[in-house]
């Protein structure tokens, strides 16, 4: 890993994370705390949910697409194949050891996209911490969505695509510091 990371420094390819999340209007709470007698809670309304898959470079550049169906090989597939026609420089693309990432069309379509620049490299199992993308998510659900945007399903999506439209420009993660 150290060594993408270097080569990406060094202005030899492009690098990104990639992984799936997803926002629910069934809301984020990862921790908290209150006075005793307080009433906290975050609104919720039944539970629909908007999948994401993204990728992000550590100069946070993000590409990705959001769905609320279910992220498919197939859909993963057609996304990277897309993505890797717009390359130009070799690009690596860090991936967790997930089924979609692995196989059907996602596995069929790894030497068409090599013959193109871009590669798949695997994390090793259980390592969340190496894969930036999972700051991202967590970025995205504990600081830039409000609680209130749970409120309300076309609230919550529309309050998600504007922010994922806007890293690199509006949001930016520091990504000096580890996950």
């Amino acid at each position: 890993m150290q060594e993408l990371v270097n080569l990406w420094h060094q202005g030899y390819i492009d690098l990104r994370f990639g992984d799936e999340s997803h926002v629910c209007t069934s809301g984020y709470v990862p921790y908290g705390w209150h006075f005793d007698g307080e009433d906290v809670f975050v609104p919720c309304q039944g539970k629909h949910r908007l999948n994401i898959f993204g990728m992000i470079s550590p100069s946070c550049i993000y590409d990705g697409f959001d769905t609320e169906d279910s992220i498919t090989g197939e859909r993963l597939a057609a996304f990277l194949d897309e993505f890797s026609l717009g390359i130009t420089k070799p690009t690596v693309i860090v991936l967790d050891n997930a089924a979609i990432h692995r196989k059907g069309e996602v596995a069929k379509m790894r030497e068409t996209w090599k013959e193109r620049g871009l590669y798949l490299f695997f994390l090793p199992p259980y390592c969340p911490h190496l894969n930036i993308a999972e700051t991202l998510w967590r970025v995205l659900k504990g600081k830039w969505i409000q609680p209130c945007h749970y409120c309300d399903r076309d609230i919550l999506h529309e309050t998600t695509r504007e922010i994922l439209d806007g890293i690199g420009t509006v949001y930016e993660i520091n990504f000096s510091h580890a996950a």
